[in-house]
């Protein structure tokens, strides 16, 4: 039983280190060789390419078995150590995107999407006026001006949902259950939330851990976008890879956070009952901010005001 278990955990972890680190690291490395033999001049010969091959395989070394074994184990661990490298890329990627405005690049990153959606708000505000008038009215362009308003809806909540306070996107997404929950229940949500998880049933934590592990995916593929066009200053179709993986990474991250923040905010909503029951909060009719207040204070394990006024 014991080696049964060992060959399936085995299995599974060789299954992870192919997909995540030596599958990639591989394309990465024979990517890296095909723009050091064709560089900018020679970017489509492949017959040059070809015949480095051949001159590689005929040479005299590549009859031994060893040679062949110690080149095979060289690749392989540079291969791994390729993906490595991009895995901790994408964890620092993953840092950037929730990254709070501190320094100024991410403080002008932030007062940038800022000032875009507030622009981006009185325009709705602007064209929901004009729609409503025109409602009122009973004007012939009322449809034209609700469908208007409409698009700048869409335009704002592509920026954010809410006045944006991070530089990125989706650091705002993953943030805005927990704001939104401390404004409608007074609820602290990182006081909360190792609670809620024990809460939660199977289901819901797989749900929440494979949009996680899409998240760190998309990160990662942006930090192999970053390495393919890295390689274009050698060999300029690399670049076609780069943007194609970042914009692809992006767009999954973005998916990603908004899969992750509706199933956190879910979750709180559906199992705030329970985690006051199970922290023997009395709970009335409704989940109210009273409530959510006298929740956030168990959790925070305050007793009272201390000294100064300050709560403890």
């Amino acid at each position: 039983m014991t080696s049964a278990f060992l060959s399936a955990l085995s299995g599974r972890i060789a299954e992870r280190w192919l997909a995540l680190l030596a599958l990639p690291g591989l394309l990465f490395l024979a990517t890296l060789t095909t723009a050091l033999v064709l560089g900018h001049a020679h970017w489509s010969d492949l017959e040059l390419l070809r015949d480095r091959v051949d001159a590689l395989a005929a040479s005299p070394a590549s009859g031994s078995a060893g040679t062949v074994v110690l080149v095979a184990a060289g690749v392989l661990a540079g291969a791994a150590v390729t993906g490595a490298a991009a895995q901790s890329l994408g964890a620092g990627v993953e840092l950037l995107w929730c990254a709070e405005p501190r320094g100024p690049v991410l403080r002008y990153l932030a007062d940038r999407r800022a000032r875009r959606w507030r622009a981006a708000d009185e325009a709705f505000r602007g064209a929901l006026v004009a729609a409503g008038r025109a409602r009122i009215e009973g004007a012939a362009d009322a449809d034209r001006l609700t469908d208007v308003a409409e698009r700048r809806h869409a335009d704002r909540a592509r920026i954010a949902s809410a006045p944006p306070r991070h530089p990125f996107a989706m650091g705002d997404r993953l943030a805005a259950p927990g704001r939104r929950l401390w404004r409608a229940h007074g609820l602290d949500l990182a006081a909360a939330w190792p609670h809620l998880w024990l809460l939660a049933a199977d289901g819901t934590r797989a749900e929440l851990q494979a949009a996680r592990l899409r998240f760190t995916a998309a990160a990662r593929l942006c930090a192999w976008g970053a390495g393919y066009l890295a390689l274009a200053l050698w060999w300029w179709p690399a670049a076609l890879a780069g943007v194609v993986a970042l914009v692809s990474g992006v767009r999954r991250g973005h998916a990603a956070a908004e899969a992750f923040a509706e199933l956190t905010e879910a979750l709180a909503d559906l199992h705030l009952r329970d985690l006051a029951t199970a922290m023997g909060v009395e709970c009335g009719g409704s989940v109210d901010r009273e409530l959510g207040e006298r929740l956030t204070r168990v959790l925070r394990k305050e007793t009272g005001p201390a000294p100064g006024g300050s709560v403890t």
